[in-house]
């Protein structure tokens, strides 16, 4: 018995999506403002004491332009019965799963119409439209001139009546659907559709830390739920006795109040009669002290640590952490017992935590995401006979520790966009990974996030980098391009994954980081190689650049789809080339130095000069085709086989590269490069020389990555729907 999915239009920025749930947990990861609050917001709604009720603001952006031409086609033609149809309603759709071998399906019975007795699904579809009848009383009294210069005004003062009117004219409605047949529906009541699902939510904010005024006891508060609970008449006759224990204990302590507390306390009240009461026949007052056990639990019942010599610490005294802890503990236990309490017994529960990280250190995150499954399976085993508690945890998260350590299935990643309209994307893990070429790509990601803890999930934007140096050495190079960049096009204003990959490895990421749709920078090494024939068979050993024949770098292959790729091939790749949707790859290149500055200037015949200058990676400007003087703008240094050599030639004077031709500069960058070492190397020149250029390759990569971001949303509609709802009229 579990949810499988959820289909919502119209509601916030879930436009229009569906959500799988797994049977036990879903872990739901997204950066902030990607809707996932708005999830577990809709859930609050749809099982509220009353029938769900929205407003105007709880629409999707991109349906209001769809209130305004529905009201413009009703005043051309109030009569047409599409109008109805092109107005917004929030919809959620709900396909349920059951056991047709269950003796006893419950309330769930009222959901199952189908006549196919090897059926296991049932379909609710949820509702919130304009009532019947109330098209005019919607629209009636709002202005419409048709002229251009009114019409901004027109449809502000159309949105701020608008969003008066719907809590008043739109109604809810349930049906439930015949999985073979939508036409099939039958009408439900809510109480019905109630009993079938129970929900529960521990929120974000659980006011373990406000000690600003006075101590939280927020664990106490939670034993008052469970009082609640045993007093029900479907409670277990155990705990219908403790709840009646309680009582009576209260009720002794409430005769002695009667008999010597409020006695004395009468003799505080004669001071009132200075004011003139009681006056003419009016009774004297007296006082009478009510005890509640309700009362009691929740305003002084507090939960207590043991100290030492008979002393009690509060609970305020335990860390924040430990406090979170219990409190989920406390909830979920809370949560379970009212499963139990309430007969008929619902057929589905489920449960949404809010980042339960709060305070917690990273273990015990990763410890929490372990166990939450065994927690029902303990409940189900010790306090309900070994019956099984039908529960589904869907938990929302910004832990890297918490998304990483879970199932990579059971990840749910909530991407906001603004094409089309501020909205979210929902993806899907298990799908988006479900071809069998991404078999091994799937394996490999979800060991390597368990290991790393790569935050990708909660990303704007990512890079990926070869080794450590890279890794270590990127704050500064970023801080580098910044200064040259406009502020709007500040790469720390974002938030950077930097992620240490290796070229072996890289390609593994590029179907994650399509899935993810993140702009994101591949850096690797060009790691050039050459062939060894020997006796024993033919080898390619690594060189420099000037020497190389074909690349190593995996990375590299896969993103040409070329096996055998030439590095003269990739010195010659255009920037296009090198990108591709969200991603770009970026690799050493030859360093470039202004001709001008060092007084350069060749006279040759044209075509024998293109021909050797060419091969060289010179840039050549020829003035007029028909003379022979040839003036080069610009030199090519020979390109690095890896970050340090490519480092050492876009900074030759630092590092005193010598050589009379490319060819001697390459070699001695390469010779000075494999004697260092790298932590150190990198640490050097992010902390302590840090006057440096950055290399070629990676600025060409980082000024991209820079320029390139998540779709920014110019929807004027929305930044009218802003001022609307956020401005009192």
């Amino acid at each position: 018995m579990h949810i499988k999915s959820v289909k919502i239009k119209n509601f916030r920025l879930l436009n229009d999506v569906e959500l799988t749930l797994e049977k036990t947990t879903t872990i739901i990861v997204g950066r902030n403002n990607s809707g996932k609050t708005s999830f577990t917001e809709l859930f609050r709604r749809l099982l509220a004491d009353s029938s769900p009720r929205f407003n105007l603001e709880d629409f999707s952006i991109p349906v209001y332009e769809n209130f305004w031409t529905a009201f413009i086609n009703w005043v051309e033609d109030k009569e047409n019965p599409a109008i109805r149809e092109s107005l917004p309603a929030i919809e959620i759709t709900l396909t349920l799963n059951y056991d047709i071998e269950m003796d006893d399906l419950g309330p769930l019975s009222e959901l199952i119409i189908d006549l196919d007795p090897n059926s296991t699904e049932v379909i609710a579809n949820i509702k919130y439209q304009l009532k019947g009848g109330g098209m005019d009383a919607l629209f009636e009294g709002m202005n419409y001139s048709g002229t251009h210069e009114n019409i901004a005004q027109e449809k502000k003062k159309f949105f701020r009546i608008l969003k008066e009117r719907i809590p008043k004219l739109y109604v809810s409605s349930i049906y439930a659907i015949d999985p073979q047949d939508d036409t099939n529906r039958k009408k439900l009541d809510f109480p019905k559709f109630k009993c079938i699902i129970q929900t529960g939510f521990i929120n974000a904010q659980r006011g373990l830390d406000d000690t600003t005024h006075r101590d939280r006891d927020v664990l106490g508060k939670v034993v008052e739920k469970m009082l609640d609970i045993a007093k029900l008449e479907t409670a277990s006759p155990t705990e219908n006795q403790t709840a009646v224990a309680l009582e009576e204990a209260v009720k002794d302590i409430q005769n002695k109040l009667d008999t010597g507390f409020n006695e004395h306390l009468n003799k505080l009240l004669p001071a009132l009669s200075l004011f003139g009461y009681p006056g003419l026949n009016n009774a004297a007052l007296q006082t009478e002290t009510i005890l509640d056990v309700r009362r009691l639990l929740e305003n002084h019942t507090k939960i207590l640590y043991p100290g030492v010599e008979g002393t009690s610490l509060p609970e305020t005294y335990n860390g924040l952490g430990s406090r979170n802890i219990i409190y989920i503990l406390f909830k979920l236990f809370g949560f379970f017992k009212a499963y139990k309490a309430q007969q008929p017994a619902p057929n589905f529960q489920i449960v949404f935590i809010e980042e339960p990280e709060a305070h917690l250190h990273p273990q015990m995150q990763e410890v929490f995401i372990r166990k939450i499954n065994e927690i029902a399976k303990d409940f189900s085993h010790r306090f309900n006979d070994g019956v099984k508690w039908p529960i589904q945890f869907v938990i929302t998260t910004h832990s890297t520790h918490i998304a990483n350590e879970a199932p990579f299935d059971a990840i749910r990643y909530f991407l906001s966009t603004s094409t089309g309209g501020l909205h979210t994307l929902i993806k899907d893990l298990r799908e988006g990974f479900s071809d069998s070429s991404l078999k091994q790509a799937k394996e490999f990601l979800h060991k390597y996030l368990t290991l790393t803890r790569c935050d990708l999930f909660f990303a704007d934007k990512a890079i990926l980098v070869e080794g450590p140096t890279e890794r270590l050495l990127m704050p500064k190079i970023i801080e580098k391009i910044d200064s040259e960049n406009s502020p709007e096009e500040s790469l720390s204003s974002n938030y950077l994954s930097i992620v240490e990959v290796g070229g072996a490895y890289a390609h593994n990421f590029f179907p994650f980081l399509n899935f993810l749709e993140i702009p994101s920078l591949i850096i690797t090494d060009i790691d050039a190689v050459k062939k060894d024939v020997r006796s024993t068979g033919t080898y390619y050993i690594k060189c420099p650049v000037a020497e190389g024949a074909y690349t190593s770098n995996s990375a590299i292959k896969s993103w040409f789809d070329e096996n055998d790729i030439t590095t003269q091939a990739l010195l010659n790749k255009t920037d296009a080339e090198k990108i591709k949707e969200n991603l770009r790859i970026a690799y050493q290149v030859p360093e470039e130095i202004d001709a001008v500055s060092v007084g350069l200037e060749l006279t040759a015949a044209s075509e024998e000069t293109s021909a050797t200058v060419a091969d060289s990676r010179t840039e050549l400007i020829i003035d007029h085709p028909k003379e022979s003087k040839v003036v080069i703008e610009k030199i090519y240094l020979p390109s690095g086989r890896s970050f340090e050599d490519a480092f050492m030639l876009a900074n030759k004077s630092l590092f005193d590269i010598n050589g009379n031709d490319n060819f001697e500069l390459a070699i001695d960058a390469w010779n000075k490069a494999s004697r260092v070492d790298k932590t150190n190397f990198a640490l050097k020149y992010a902390l302590i020389d840090t006057e440096w250029t950055v290399p070629l390759y990676i600025r060409d990569g980082l000024t991209w990555l820079a320029k390139n971001s998540l779709q920014d949303n110019d929807n004027s509609t929305e930044a009218l729907v802003k001022e609307v709802v956020d401005t009192d009229e």
